[in-house]
């Protein structure tokens, strides 16, 4: 069963098969040139919210001469934060980045460690002894907090499948990784697909020594793109070995800036069609999810939007996880 991490916002709500985690708002627009007004941008994650999503990566507190498509983060934190029962999460990329977090009130922290040093040099500028610095720095602060003030806190695995720079990354590398950023105070490792290198085998061989390692607690999550065609493969692949977070984002919008040709995300329209055609339980609710669209559509004209289920529609008789399950009840 997923957990929803909505015990941050005190709303209790109905619970999950696998949650999925909407990072459109973050990932996907760094990686595009125009620039979402603020207003924009909180008028589509209170659309996710209302259709159902119940995380949503709003941000990533970034200097805005970095990334301009992010400027604002913190206001949209406090807008998110309003919303009952939605789980705000940001990318952070250092210690500074986290407290701005912790002051706005974000209720997942995530902060990127690229497993190819070299994405790392690029991404962050930032060797792997640097970054778990910060780490260590985030989980003392986090710890400092009272309980009920302390933000969920994640160390992603990016570049987890290879990396376009450096190519493939050896295991013992990945996993020594993995355990420094738990012994570091990460509560969570998640597992990034940067650039799109991924297949179903590798995904559930790297679950498995991921989990057999810092323990399966510790690994319930995964970032997939779609680059080779293989996003939703992927997702089974992940399902199967037990994982019950998968990210994805709006449309397909977003990537990697730093990593050369990992465009794609996987697009949230199909990835909730599939997970309730399933049987599984989302609490999205389709038809709203495919109307937010318009939202994009509206404010980033010209930028290609993906996925197949919102044109094709609903099939006939379509049912949802839970309208099966009272059916078969």
């Amino acid at each position: 069963m997923a957990d929803n991490h909505s015990a941050n916002n005190g709303v209790d709500s109905s619970p999950v098969d696998i949650l999925v985690s909407e990072v459109g708002p973050r990932d996907g627009l760094q990686s595009i040139i125009p620039i979402m007004p603020v207003a924009a941008r909180k008028a589509w994650i209170s659309a996710e919210a209302a259709a159902g999503v119940r995380e949503i990566e709003v941000g990533s507190f970034v200097p805005a001469k970095i990334l301009p498509q992010l400027e604002g983060t913190a206001e949209i934190v406090a807008h998110a934060c309003s919303i009952p029962g939605l789980t705000v999460a940001v990318l952070v990329p250092n210690a500074r980045g986290a407290r701005d977090a912790i002051a706005a009130g974000a209720h997942k922290i995530t902060i990127p460690l690229s497993v190819s040093e070299t994405h790392s040099l690029r991404n962050l500028r930032r060797t792997h002894e640097q970054v778990l610095a910060e780490v260590a720095e985030i989980g003392a602060e986090i710890r400092a907090l009272s309980p009920v003030k302390r933000p969920h806190f994640e160390g992603s695995l990016s570049t987890a499948f290879g990396c376009t720079l450096e190519g493939a990354i050896p295991d013992a590398q990945i996993l020594r990784l993995a355990e420094a950023l738990m012994e570091r105070g990460c509560d969570e490792v998640g597992i990034a697909d940067t650039t799109g290198y991924a297949d179903p085998a590798a995904v559930k061989h790297l679950v498995r020594i991921l989990r057999d390692t810092v323990g399966e607690a510790a690994v319930q999550g995964i970032h997939l793109h779609n680059t080779r065609g293989l996003g939703l493969a992927n997702v089974l692949a992940a399902l199967d070995a037990g994982l019950t977070t998968v990210d994805s984002s709006l449309g397909g919008l977003g990537g990697c800036p730093f990593a050369p040709g990992a465009s794609g995300n996987i697009v949230t329209e199909d990835l909730a069609f599939m997970l309730e055609a399933m049987g599984l339980r989302t609490g999205i609710d389709l038809e709203k999810l495919f109307a937010v669209r318009e939202i994009l559509k509206q404010h980033l004209p010209g930028e290609p939007l993906y996925g197949f289920s919102p044109d094709a529609g609903l099939p006939l008789g379509f049912a949802t996880a839970d309208e099966k399950r009272k059916e078969a009840a």
